[in-house]
C-alpha cells in the first residue's frame, strides 16, 4: 500500500500510558504501509525504547533535547511515572517546551529528504504540534490514546467546566455534548477538575492544548467503533472532524485467542516486573478458570493508607485467590520500599503461606496475567490501556477510577457496557471491607457480566481481524486514514 519514501512522524505525551499505544500504532503503520515511521520523545524515553526494540523493528527513534531541571523537575523526570501526583502538572507544562526543537527536527527532516513528512501524528495533549504543522504546511493528525467516550467527556468537561454551575457536589449535570441521560456529579470528578475555574494550572494547560487539536486534519482514536457507539458519535460531533477508530493498540498476540496464553509477552520499555511472568503464570496455573482476582491501579496511581487497609481486609474475607500489584499509598514516595504496616498484620505472610494471594511490588507482567484463563476479574483504575487489555480477554472489571478520564471510563464500563461494577472513586471514597467483599463476589460470580465481557472481547477481536477477505472495522479505518492522507497530499 505504501511508498517507503513517505514519512510519518509521531510524538506521544510523556507518559508510559501514551508512549506504549503510540509505539503499537507505529508498528502497525510500518507493517501495513512500508512508510518510514519516526517516533519522537525525550532522551530518556528514547533510550528506554531502544533498549527493548527488537532487531527486526524498523521504526526510527529520535530524541528531542529536554532538561527536567529547567522546569523545576527532578533529574530523569521525563515521564509522569517518575513523579509524585503533585508534580505531574509541572511536567505537562514542561512538555510545551518541546515545540521549538520539534519544529527544528521537522525542518531538518524536510531538508534532508527533499520534501516534508506526509503527516505528524501527535498526542491530543501535545496540541502545539498543530502550530508547527501549519507553519511548515504539513498535515497534523491528533491521536487519543483513550477511548472515544472518555476522550469526549474529558475534553468537553475541561473546555466547558460545567461543574462550576451546580450548587453542590451531589447535584447531577449532563456531560456537555452527551445525551440527557449521561449525567454526572461534581463528586465524580478528580479534585483538580472539580475545583477548576479556567484560571487554574490544569485549565491553563488542557484548554489551549485541546483547543489546538480541533485544528487537526482528523483524529485517531484507540478504540473499536462497535464497543462504544455513543462515545464515537459524541466525539465526532465534538471535533467536527473525521474520526478513525483504529484500536485496540495492543500487541497482536492479545487479539489471537489461539496463542495468547502460550508465550510470555516481551518486556515493555523501561519496565522491570517485580515478579517474573513465568512465576505468575505458574501460580495462575494452579487455579480454576475465571477464579482469580487481579488488582492494579496502573503505573502512576495509588490509594490512601485507610483504603489500602480496607481493600486488603475485604480481599482476605472474600476468600478469593488474587494477584495484587502493591505500591506505597498516597503521601509516600511510590519508589520507596513497601512497609508491612500498610497492610493488616502479617497479611502478606498469611497469603503466601496459604498460596491464596500473590503480592507483586511495583510492576506486574499485566498482559500475561490478563491473558491467563484463570483470571476472572480485574480491580482497576480504569485507565484505557488497562481497560482494553482486560476487555480484549473478556475479563470483567471492578472500577476504582483515580485520575484523568478514568471516571468516565468507569461510568461507561458499568452503565453503557455492563461489564463491570464501580467499587470506589478517587482518594476520598470511604470504603469498608464489606464493600470490597460484596463487589468482588458480584463481579467474579455474575455470569451476565462475564457473558457481556465475552461479547465485548469478540467485538474487539473482530474489529482487528480480517475474516474471509473482509477487514474488521479498525483495520478498515486504518486503511481509510492512510488513503485520506495520500489523497490530500496529491491535491
Amino acid at each position: 500500500m505504501g511508498n517507503p519514501q513517505e514519512h510519518i512522524v509521531m510524538i506521544p505525551f510523556l507518559a508510559q500510558g501514551h508512549i506504549i499505544p503510540f509505539l503499537e500504532l507505529a508498528k502497525k503503520l510500518q507493517e501495513t504501509t512500508n512508510f518510514t515511521i519516526t517516533l519522537v520523545s525525550t532522551p530518556l524515553n528514547i533510550q528506554k525504547l531502544k533498549a527493548t526494540q527488537s532487531s527486526t523493528c524498523k521504526i526510527h527513534l529520535v530524541s528531542l533535547p529536554f532538561n527536567p531541571s529547567d522546569h523545576d523537575l527532578p533529574p530523569n523526570a521525563e515521564t509522569t511515572e517518575a513523579l509524585p501526583l503533585y508534580q505531574i502538572g509541572a511536567l505537562c507544562h514542561a512538555s510545551t517546551a518541546l515545540e521549538t526543537p520539534f519544529q527544528q527536527l521537522i525542518s531538518t527532516l524536510t531538508f534532508e529528504q527533499g520534501k516534508p513528512p506526509l503527516c505528524i501524528i501527535s498526542d491530543v495533549f501535545m496540541g502545539w504540534t498543530n502550530r508547527v504543522a501549519k507553519l511548515l504546511d504539513i498535515i497534523n493528525v491528533s491521536l487519543s490514546t483513550c477511548g472515544a467516550y472518555g476522550t469526549a467527556a474529558f475534553h468537553s468537561v475541561w473546555q466547558s467546566l460545567p461543574q462550576r454551575y451546580v450548587k453542590s457536589d451531589d447535584e447531577e449535570f449532563v456531560l456537555p455534548g452527551f445525551p440527557e441521560t449521561c449525567k454526572i456529579t461534581r463528586a465524580h470528578l478528580h479534585k483538580h477538575v472539580r475545583n477548576a475555574d479556567g484560571s487554574d494550572r490544569g485549565s491553563k494547560f488542557f484548554q489551549p492544548q485541546l483547543s489546538l487539536c480541533l485544528g487537526s486534519f482528523g483524529w485517531l482514536c484507540n478504540t473499536v467503533e462497535e464497543i462504544e457507539p455513543l462515545g464515537v458519535q459524541v466525539l465526532k460531533n465534538y471535533t467536527k472532524l473525521p474520526v478513525w477508530c483504529i484500536g485496540p493498540l495492543l500487541p497482536p498476540r492479545m487479539l489471537d485467542s489461539s496463542s495468547c496464553s502460550n508465550e510470555i509477552f516481551d518486556k515493555r520499555a523501561g519496565i522491570e516486573p517485580g515478579l517474573s511472568p513465568e512465576t505468575c503464570v505458574q501460580w495462575l496455573d494452579s487455579y480454576p478458570e475465571n477464579s482469580v482476582l487481579y488488582i492494579s491501579f496502573g503505573s502512576q496511581n495509588t490509594i490512601s493508607p485507610a483504603q489500602m487497609m480496607e481493600l486488603a481486609k475485604g480481599i482476605e474475607e472474600s476468600g478469593k485467590p488474587f494477584i495484587w500489584t502493591v505500591r506505597p499509598p498516597i503521601g509516600f514516595d511510590l519508589n520507596e520500599k513497601f512497609r508491612d504496616e500498610w497492610l493488616p498484620h502479617k497479611f502478606e505472610e498469611r497469603m503466601s503461606a496459604s498460596k491464596r494471594g500473590l503480592l507483586i511490588h511495583k510492576w506486574a507482567p499485566q498482559l500475561d496475567i490478563l491473558c491467563h484463563k484463570s483470571t476472572g476479574a480485574f480491580l482497576s483504575h480504569c485507565g484505557w490501556n488497562s481497560t482494553m487489555e482486560s476487555l480484549s480477554q473478556g475479563v470483567p472489571l471492578i472500577g476504582w477510577p483515580l485520575a484523568g478520564e478514568q471516571v468516565y471510563n468507569s461510568k461507561m464500563i458499568e452503565e453503557e457496557m455492563g461489564v463491570g461494577v464501580e467499587l470506589a472513586r478517587g482518594l476520598e471514597s470511604c470504603i469498608t471491607k464489606n464493600d470490597v467483599k460484596r463487589v468482588i463476589e458480584i463481579v467474579l460470580e455474575n455470569e451476565g457480566i462475564r457473558r457481556k465481557a465475552g461479547e465485548i472481547s469478540e467485538m474487539i477481536k473482530q474489529g482487528a481481524r480480517q475474516n474471509n477477505g473482509k477487514k474488521g472495522s479498525s483495520l478498515q479505518a486504518l486503511d481509510d486514514f492512510v488513503s485520506a492522507l495520500l489523497a490530500y497530499s496529491r491535491t
